[in-house]
């Protein structure tokens, strides 16, 4: 293009042209052969993973996670082949409200436990999802720095994009997988106070509460529900300037569990206060959650727990079978449309209309 300074207008004003610069697109990309990525077959997930091949157990959870119904017939056949190697771990779910150091716990606890304990540790974290957008960050990786470089931890954030109940049965099934690929200690981490720490609790053997002090009412932001499903409650950055705080929200917290009920595993939930950050405190939060373990294992809570777990997600997957099959019969498909008009015509009450649409179905069912 000419530059307008050039024009005869501007006397002794000269821009030279410049060189012509080339193309910023490779132009030997295009020749280049295009690869077909190998498709792994079942047998080959299920020997990969039971080798202990982490890129293997990656694509097979990629599999689990897709809405795709091929890529699920396959995920399904593979998590039934790989049972017999599961089971075999302690599985810690880990929960607290937003800020509250969830990831940066996590990244000592982590660091701690295969330091003391050996073995290898997979982080499964649930990722909010933007209501939006339908994206997630995945982010969880870069806030823990020293477990996502150890040769022995495997972490996987997953986006909590879609049903709740659909996420945990991923996250559920993924477990499976994990534990055939060797890891013995699974954490699995919740978007943060709410619906989903019950889900988590019903695939876990430990619960625990991460708290912070000096927020305020220390009991405000926890619903009862939450603090009956905790079996550890610990108090994060207790260090400084705030570790009388959290010396008193831990009094707080424990004198509220005098008031709930006692836990069917028989154990008192212990409240404790360390600090993530400056390293403080880890061992004695890791020392409760094995003596726990212990402790349910000897009574016989352990399989107890793993057995009701097991059958709630025999009845939560019935739910969601029955859901998606009725939301994607074609006559229904059809009904939807027309009878949410009828509902905001005020034409027919919404219980109404409901019961209509289960008519058809079940009737379509019958014939």
């Amino acid at each position: 293009m000419e530059h307008p300074e050039n024009n005869e207008v501007y006397k002794g004003l000269i821009v030279n042209a410049g060189i012509e610069q080339p193309s910023s697109v490779n132009p030997y990309l295009k020749n280049r052969p295009k690869r077909k990525r190998r498709e792994l077959s079942v047998a080959d997930f299920v020997e990969g993973i039971v080798k202990g091949d982490v890129t293997v157990l990656s694509q097979a959870v990629t599999l689990v996670e897709s809405v795709k119904p091929d890529h699920q017939v396959v995920a399904q056949e593979v998590i039934e082949k790989c049972l017999p190697y599961s089971g075999n771990s302690v599985r810690i779910g880990i929960s607290g409200v937003p800020g509250a150091g969830k990831s940066t716990s996590i990244d000592v606890f982590g660091v701690h436990v295969l330091e003391k304990y050996g073995g290898k540790l997979a982080v499964l974290a649930i990722d909010p999802s933007s209501e939006r957008s339908k994206g997630s960050i995945l982010g969880d990786k870069t806030r823990m720095e020293q477990l996502s470089v150890h040769p022995n931890s495997f972490i996987r954030p997953s986006p909590s994009a879609g049903s709740l109940g659909g996420v945990a049965r991923k996250t559920r099934e993924t477990i499976v997988l994990c534990e055939a690929t060797g890891f013995d200690k699974i954490f699995v981490e919740t978007v943060g106070v709410g619906q989903s720490e019950t889900a988590v609790h019903s695939m876990v053997d430990f619960f625990l509460l991460i708290q912070l002090a000096g927020t305020g009412d220390e009991l405000q932001g926890i619903k009862r529900g939450i603090m009956e499903m905790a079996d550890g409650i610990v108090i994060n950055k207790a260090d400084g300037d705030n570790l009388e705080r959290a010396k008193l929200a831990a009094t707080q917290f424990r004198n509220a569990l005098h008031l709930f009920p006692a836990p069917e595993s028989g154990w008192k939930p212990q409240v404790l206060t360390y600090s993530g950050f400056y390293n403080l405190g880890v061992k004695e939060v890791w020392d409760m959650v094995y003596k726990y373990i212990d402790f349910v294992k000897e009574n016989g809570y352990f399989e107890y727990r793993r057995n009701e777990q097991s059958k709630y997600w025999m009845y939560e997957t019935i739910n969601e079978q029955l859901r998606d099959s009725f939301y994607h019969n074609p006559q229904i498909q059809k009904m939807l449309e027309e009878k949410e008009g009828q509902v905001l015509q005020g034409n027919l009450t919404s219980f109404v209309a409901a019961k209509n649409l289960l008519d058809t179905y079940f009737d379509g069912l019958k014939s």
